[in-house]
This record gives C-alpha cells, sequence and structure tokens, in this order.
C-alpha cells in the first residue's frame, strides 16, 4: 500500500490540484475584493445568482442566504427583469444605472458585466460588478446647485 504524503499530492494528480488551488485562489480574491459582486448563472431563464461577496452583503444589505438562488433583479431592480435582461443581452458591458438595497434606499453605480464562456463559446455565468457612483453624484448636485446660485442675478 503506498501512502501519499502531503508533498506527494501536486505530483499524483497536478491537474487536479492545480484546479482546487485555482478555484481557492479565485474564491480568495473574490471574497477580498472591495467592490460589491455577484456571479449569476446563465444556463437558467432566471439568472439566478450563485455567488456574492462580503462587498455585495455589506453595500446591499442582503446576506449570502437571503440572495442566493435568487434573480439579481429581484434583488436589486425592484423586480425590474426586463432592465436585467436588457443589460446582460446588450453588448456594452458598462452601464450608469440606479440599484437598491434592502433597506429600500437608491444607491447610483456603474454597473460592469462581464460573460464566462465555456470551450465551446457558450455563455455559462455572468459576473457582475458594482461601483458606488453616490459621492460622485453628490459632488455633481453640489456643483449644478452653486453654478445655479453663481448665475442667480
Amino acid at each position: 500500500m503506498k501512502v501519499l504524503s502531503k508533498a506527494a499530492r501536486p505530483e499524483a494528480a497536478p491537474a487536479l490540484f492545480r484546479l482546487l488551488s485555482d478555484s481557492a485562489l479565485s474564491r480568495s480574491a473574490l471574497g477580498a475584493c472591495r467592490f460589491p459582486l455577484a456571479i449569476l448563472d446563465a444556463s437558467l431563464p432566471s439568472r439566478p445568482i450563485t455567488y456574492v461577496n462580503p462587498a455585495f452583503e455589506g453595500f446591499f444589505g442582503y446576506g449570502a442566504a437571503e440572495a442566493l438562488g435568487r434573480p439579481l433583479a429581484a434583488l436589486v431592480f425592484r423586480g425590474d427583469d426586463a432592465l436585467a435582461h436588457r443589460l446582460l443581452a446588450e453588448a456594452a458591458s458598462r452601464w450608469q444605472v440606479r440599484v437598491w438595497g434592502k433597506d429600500g434606499e437608491a444607491r447610483p453605480v456603474e454597473l460592469a458585466l462581464g460573460a464566462v464562456r465555456s470551450a465551446d463559446g457558450r455563455v455559462t455565468h455572468w459576473v457582475v460588478a458594482f461601483s458606488d457612483r453616490s459621492e460622485v453624484e453628490g459632488l455633481r448636485a453640489e456643483l449644478q446647485s452653486l453654478r445655479a446660485l453663481a448665475a442667480a442675478p
């Protein structure tokens, strides 16, 4: 009987070891990312969420258990399925949109989409990243207000 040590594992099944290492590395990177991220399953018509990172949970107020298996539109677009489908169908990958958190507050964001494709070119997942634009929009409103005051007689 051959006993494998931990040091021998990479040589025993290099492809599996590399796959598991890459998977763990990817999970760690997504978890450490400070941008809210969600991964959607593209194989189902509802495009359910299969992963959210801690930044998503903090930004939107939904825990992973509440988000997983639900369509993105149900969580952040107030049920606007048409908007979600339009974003996924468009060729562009970035939009400035409003999303809503669990608390009901609107949040201006830049939404970026990335398709994950299988070897045959079929889209299997969507990666959705959100960049908070609240501060930028607040500064823009303040600037417009100051311009209006300066233009007033």
